[in-house]
């Protein structure tokens, strides 16, 4: 049979340990023999990495905002162990953190529900899409260890040689501290990206911070979306039957678990972080979580929302089985593949990427999954497959 073609290449971000693995497999077994698959590749494993000086993630993240459509695989954030165990020259940040910040994107992840897996709150019945705002917070924060009594204070210093001061602590001994900043445009941008994919799913917008203790930080982002939703998107929320609120975060937590889901759940960088993950186990596991990254320039990013399962790249690296699940990154190079159809008017694009989506799903539903899946699956005895055997069978029932 002949190929689909693609007039627009995609960015291609390679990654490490076991994702990287099946990301060869998926691109050989459920791609190639359908697709003329034409991307701009860039290698993000670690090693590569090491040896660019990271200038890989920078050039990877350009050439996004030049084609406007990326899917990556999950890759390595190394911390002491790993500058070790690869010898590498420095301790090189999140290349997401990179990304995030050079698209100035917001992270959107949602669960992907299938029959057979159900959420452990019993009461959520539709998806739960989280934002997670891509900038600042701890996440380039600067830390200090105090190792002797003394105060500690936040300076500014203005560029007309004005000065403020606050005090941070008078330490009496030992201690740590760290200084956090974000920036009113990433902020507003932020807001954008979550009004913006709002309307384009008809869902609501829930955003809770602490602005209640943090009266000047988390403050000034419940003013910036207030003024942004009035000003920009009040009217379009109105006409598309949709809503925006602003709620404490713990108000918010509370909330969400008695809701039933179908709405956006934004949160500052580090919530996000957390609650993503929170959101994803309760409905079923990380490996069945989508994440994209949306820039309010139109750039989109599609990943995975999990690590590069270190464990079982270990056992394969012996030689062992493993039955890793590929659903989220398969879905990520689906979503990545619409999305350059849609931008190019491409419908066959568009059409394989929801085939392939459905392939995957019927797999699972039909009793064969990997083993992650088995031990949470309602249904009953379900086929254990490796992880070449399911995305083999995914292979069966795309071309079926």
């Amino acid at each position: 049979m002949s190929k689909i073609q693609m007039t627009t290449p995609l960015v291609e971000m390679d990654g490490d340990e076991m994702t990287r693995v099946l990301w060869k497999m998926i691109k050989e077994e459920l791609l190639l023999p359908f697709i003329d698959l034409k991307t701009e590749y860039y290698d993000l494993g670690l090693k590569h990495r090491d040896e660019t000086d990271d200038q890989v993630t920078i050039d990877a993240a350009e050439a996004t905002k030049k084609y406007k459509v990326a899917v990556k695989c999950a890759t390595i954030t190394p911390n002491q162990a790993r500058m070790e165990e690869y010898s590498l020259k420095n301790m090189y940040k999140s290349p997401n953190g990179t990304i995030r910040a050079l698209l100035d994107g917001t992270v959107f992840r949602t669960p992907i529900v299938v029959k057979g897996i159900e959420p452990c709150v019993r009461n959520w019945k539709k998806p739960i899409t989280l934002a997670r705002h891509a900038y600042g917070d701890v996440y380039k924060n600067t830390e200090m260890f105090i190792d002797k009594p003394g105060k500690v204070e936040l300076v500014y210093t203005g560029e007309d040689g004005t000065e403020k001061r606050e005090l941070v602590h008078q330490f009496q001994g030992k201690g740590v501290v760290g200084g956090m900043h974000n920036l009113e445009t990433s902020i507003e941008s932020f807001a954008r990206s979550c009004f913006n994919y709002a309307l384009s799913l008809k869902q609501d917008v829930w955003f809770g911070a602490k602005d209640t203790i943090s009266k000047t930080y988390d403050g000034y982002f419940k003013k910036v979306f207030e003024e942004v939703y009035e000003n920009e998107y009040k009217e379009k929320f109105q006409e598309a039957g949709i809503t925006y609120f602003y709620s404490l975060i713990d108000d918010i937590v509370a909330r969400v678990m008695k809701a039933e889901g179908g709405f956006i759940w934004a949160c500052k960088n580090y919530d996000g972080d957390v609650m993503s993950d929170m959101v994803s186990s309760a409905f079923g596991s990380l490996a069945m979580m989508t994440s994209v990254l949306v820039s309010p320039k139109g750039y989109f990013e599609y990943e995975a929302a999990h690590g590069t399962v270190q464990r079982h790249y270990y056992r394969h690296l012996k030689g062992e089985e493993t039955s890793t699940n590929s659903v989220a990154t398969i879905f990520a190079w689906s979503g990545a593949l619409r999305k350059r159809g849609e931008l190019d008017g491409n419908q066959e694009l568009m059409s394989f990427a929801d085939k392939l989506e459905k392939a995957t799903l019927s797999v699972i539903e039909s009793g064969k999954m990997t083993k992650d899946l088995a031990l949470i699956t309602t249904l009953e005895n379900p086929v254990v497959l490796n992880s070449q055997e399911f995305i083999g069978e995914i292979r069966k029932a795309l071309e079926a």
